[in-house]
């Protein structure tokens, strides 16, 4: 593929922008001044996500000595070795025992530890819902695993996802800052979740939350999921309702007072870069939006009658459209693929034909739902190839099996793991035809 090259070099640019490992040293330098000033006699680091092993180790190599002890959960093939830092890898999308064992160390280290002569640094990124994973008395994994993975399968929203997981949790919904308390607790975060809320990006451990056991119910309603949740988890959201357990912890709560949250990195900062280096490789650069969402197949056919679009008013230099955020896929099928892949192969179906225009749609952490990949390239060629060795593409779409279509047909993006998590990228070169 002609620009394949290219469309990976602005890719990786983003990447590189929204390095974790650069962020956090940038904001340590800040931090230290601050534990210098108040004489902590403790500093502990805990974390979780796709790129907790990535942060943990900017932040060993950083402060060295001053770390007493630490603990980090990060997704299996993400992971590494430190010193003072010790880190776990667990289960991602959906938790496992491993992610319980780990987020019960963290507990158990905070509260051994918890103390106004202690300093908390939290590293949080994409994934910690799955990753920080401790489920409400009278809950067990395998439950919390089953409605995971209806809410995903149904198409919920992160946000949506997150109502349900925090009110059956011992550790979301502010309640991992609770349990710090009196500790002073810095949060050096690297947003996976549309518009960076706090509460929403993994489901706000440290954060306050504004949903209720009532939202929860509602999503599981919305969904049609009551016949198919376990009795005694519909039995606790109720009580929750009803005023009996407590609610996840909202702004006012003085804890607050001892808190820090900071968003070190974002999908914005990563497509600011990508449009950076489009203009210096000669392309006229447009940021469509950092917040892309909705059915991915949908999504993709939107991009494509953009590109059309844009190519119809072409003048000497090319076009490079970006956007980022995160769709969502409602699988129907029994395919395998994630969502980049099934926005990419919409895309393609869309522009069959069209020379000029091509695609790459992509994870920022290097994984596309339950696959090697990261995403897909296409251009107008793609289906033509498919078609040519009798290949449907229609076909696969229906059944969710992008990744199966691209494997035979060309076009798979597979980076590796990246060591960040900003959601998705879309990068649209535009050409004459």
């Amino acid at each position: 593929m002609k620009n394949e090259t290219v469309l990976k070099d602005l890719f990786w640019t983003g990447i590189r922008a929204v390095n974790p490992y650069t962020a956090v040293k940038e904001y340590l330098k800040k931090v230290q001044e601050e534990i210098k000033t108040d004489e902590y006699q403790k500093v502990i680091v805990i974390g979780f996500g796709k790129a907790a092993y990535t942060m943990a180790k900017a932040v060993e190599e950083e402060w060295g000595d001053l770390i007493d002890t630490g603990l980090a959960i990060t997704k299996y093939g993400h992971g590494g070795k430190l010193d003072k830092i010790k880190i776990t890898e667990a289960g991602h999308p959906l938790p496992d025992e491993n992610g319980v064992k780990a987020t019960e160390e963290i507990i158990k280290l905070i509260k051994a530890n918890a103390g106004e002569k202690t300093l908390i640094l939290c590293l949080i990124s994409g994934g910690g819902s799955a990753l920080l994973v401790a489920p409400y008395e009278g809950i067990t994994l395998a439950e919390k695993q089953s409605v995971t993975q209806l809410l995903l399968k149904a198409g919920a929203d992160i946000t949506e996802l997150n109502a349900v997981r925090k009110h059956l949790s011992r550790v979301k919904g502010g309640r991992l800052a609770e349990r710090a308390y009196p500790s002073r607790l810095i949060a050096l975060i690297l947003s996976d979740v549309i518009g960076d809320p706090l509460e929403v990006i993994a489901s706000g451990p440290t954060a306050p939350d504004e949903t209720t056991y009532r939202d929860a119910l509602t999503v599981l309603k919305k969904f049609s999921l009551f016949p198919h949740t376990p009795p005694q988890m519909i039995e606790l959201l109720e009580k929750g309702k009803q005023g009996l357990l407590p609610e996840t912890l909202k702004k006012d709560n003085p804890i607050f007072k001892h808190v820090t949250n900071v968003i070190i990195g974002n999908n914005r900062k990563a497509l600011n870069a990508v449009k950076a280096k489009a203009f210096e490789l000669g392309f006229q650069p447009q940021i469509i939006s950092s917040e892309i969402q909705g059915e991915a197949r949908e999504v993709g056919e939107y991009l494509a009658n953009l590109a059309s679009e844009a190519q119809k008013t072409l003048s000497d230099s090319p076009k490079c459209l970006i956007s980022g955020g995160e769709t969502t896929v409602a699988v129907k099928g029994k395919g395998l693929g994630g969502r980049n892949m099934e926005l990419a192969l919409a895309f393609a179906l869309k522009v069959a034909g069209k020379k000029g225009i091509s695609l790459l749609s992509a994870g920022s952490d290097g994984t596309d739902g339950p696959t090697d990949a990261a995403g897909a390239i296409v251009d107008g060629n793609t289906i033509l190839r498919a078609r040519e060795v009798g290949i449907v593409p229609e076909v696969y779409l229906g059944n969710n099996d992008a990744y199966h279509f691209f494997q035979k047909v060309g076009g798979l993006f597979i980076s590796g793991p990246t060591g960040t998590n900003v959601m998705d990228i879309q990068i649209i070169l535009i050409e004459k035809p």
